[in-house]
């Protein structure tokens, strides 16, 4: 939501909806089985708040419902209780104390919480709805500034159906003639004339939609709106920017916008690693003995090592060291690296099995586990390849923000293998960029289990 728009009752909902709905569940299930409610169950409804509150912190219940959002609402409560029946689990194991609870109320708990999950968010936002036109958490505001980016802000303000925000009009000092478009009475008056609408009408939010230049008018609108209870809020003019990962921070105190982040920073890049330490360890121990016959076969087939090492770019640029079990009789490293195309001579008989069923880039677990990559995020491409491309396509390097990944969201969408032009490799990078935009453990997992479906449906890799 934009800032300013979430009320305390909506950050409420937002911020316990799942948590209550999730140990709610877990109490009608335990007196549902006719069991008494121990303290073992009291422990098991606080962890499952505490954990439920920091996993379901990502989504927002309240944003309009296109496919998309719909989409991304439902997976992210069905991943994300998996991850909290999955950290319940392992510290019940680890603790010793499943023997504790039933076994019937645990699994009717875990099957059942998602769908409770779904349909009390729907309630929810229904009744927010309803809140809204009634009234009970209506706010008035008024942007100053009628400039596209003003009327953009309005416009959103104005279709959003659970914002609560009514939007009175615009103030701006520029002539009539600039103005064209806007309806006559939402012009309010000069930029001057609004401390003293602001106080006279009990407005309760103004946006500040002026460009940088008008700093001396900033200031002193600023000044004379202290003399108002209005929430004042400047909105910078960023819409002219690709946004990555756009924020609010401060350093030493002083507010800074951040345009273009990691979305992989703190908290966020110790669950990220802590994830991708521990599946790549599982199926490194599941898969080992798999890997020693498609390095046997990779011997047996043609002369050359099992592995082959490329240098391409990782986290910040950096050059590292990717590993993947060789499809190819050559090993091209240089300044030019052509890629693998269809009915490529380069490529053995059993490379091409190994491509086209991506057996070939299981050794980058190993890759994982020192570090240098991810389970997801962007497909690092050889070093040569990023030279060309960063020089063709705007915002190319941006995806080293992140770890590349052994799958990633372009590879999932149906870009994965050859790129035979620029646009499509132009593509891959918009895919990439959005999952920098979008990121979550959510997301990772998704992108995970839809790599099992590519890999056996899609017919791109060769």
């Amino acid at each position: 939501m934009p800032a300013g728009v979430e009320t305390p009752l909506t950050a409420l909902v937002n911020s316990l909806l799942h948590p209550l709905l999730a140990t709610a569940t877990l109490v009608v299930c335990v007196y549902a089985y006719g069991e008494h409610f121990t303290g073992h169950y009291l422990i098991l409804t606080v962890l499952t708040f505490f954990i439920s509150s920091q996993v379901f912190d990502e989504i927002d219940i309240l944003v309009p419902w296109s496919s998309f959002h719909l989409t991304r609402l439902i997976r992210g409560i069905v991943v994300g209780w998996a991850i909290v029946a999955a950290i319940l689990l392992f510290l019940g194991y680890a603790t010793q104390l499943t023997g504790n609870f039933e076994q019937e109320v645990i699994l009717t708990w875990f099957a059942a919480t998602p769908v409770v999950l779904l349909a009390g968010t729907k309630v929810a936002r229904s009744l927010v709805r309803r809140a809204v036109v009634s009234g009970v958490i209506a706010r008035s505001a008024v942007v100053v500034g009628a400039n596209e980016l003003g009327r953009e802000l309005a416009a959103r303000l104005r279709r959003d159906l659970y914002s609560g925000i009514s939007v009175r009009g615009y103030f701006d000092d520029r002539k009539s003639e600039r103005l064209a478009g806007l309806d006559p009475a939402e012009v309010l008056g000069k930029v001057a004339d609004a401390p003293d609408f602001v106080k006279r009408n009990g407005i309760d939010c103004v946006y500040i939609a002026l460009p940088i230049a008008a700093q001396p008018r900033i200031i002193a609108l600023i000044n004379a709106l202290r003399d108002s209870t209005a929430s004042v809020y400047f909105v910078p003019h960023l819409f002219v920017f690709d946004l990555i990962q756009a924020r609010v921070d401060s350093i030493s105190g002083i507010p800074v916008v951040a345009v273009c982040e990691t979305p992989i920073f703190g908290v966020n890049a110790v669950v990220k690693r802590v994830f991708d330490l521990a599946m790549a360890s599982l199926i490194l121990a599941a898969i080992w003995p798999l890997m020693m016959v498609i390095a046997a076969g990779v011997k047996l087939s043609s002369p050359g090592p099992a592995l082959f090492k490329q240098r391409r770019y990782g986290l910040g640029g950096e050059e590292i060291m990717v590993y993947k079990f060789r499809t190819m009789t050559v090993q091209e490293d240089g300044p030019m690296v052509v890629q693998a195309s269809k009915q490529d001579k380069r490529v053995t008989r059993y490379g091409a099995f190994l491509r086209r069923t991506s057996l070939d880039e299981l050794p980058q677990f190993f890759n994982v586990l020192g570090g240098s990559m991810s389970i997801v995020g962007p497909r690092p491409h050889a070093i040569a390849h990023n030279e060309q491309y960063r020089k063709l396509i705007d915002g190319y390097m941006i995806r080293h923000k992140v770890k590349p990944g052994i799958t990633g969201w372009a590879q999932v969408n149906g870009f994965r293998g050859e790129t035979q032009t620029v646009d499509k490799m132009r593509k891959r990078i918009e895919y990439d960029l959005d999952y920098l935009r979008n990121w979550s453990v959510s997301l990772d997992m998704w992108i995970m289990v839809k790599t099992l479906v590519t890999v056996l449906r899609d017919r791109n890799a060769y």
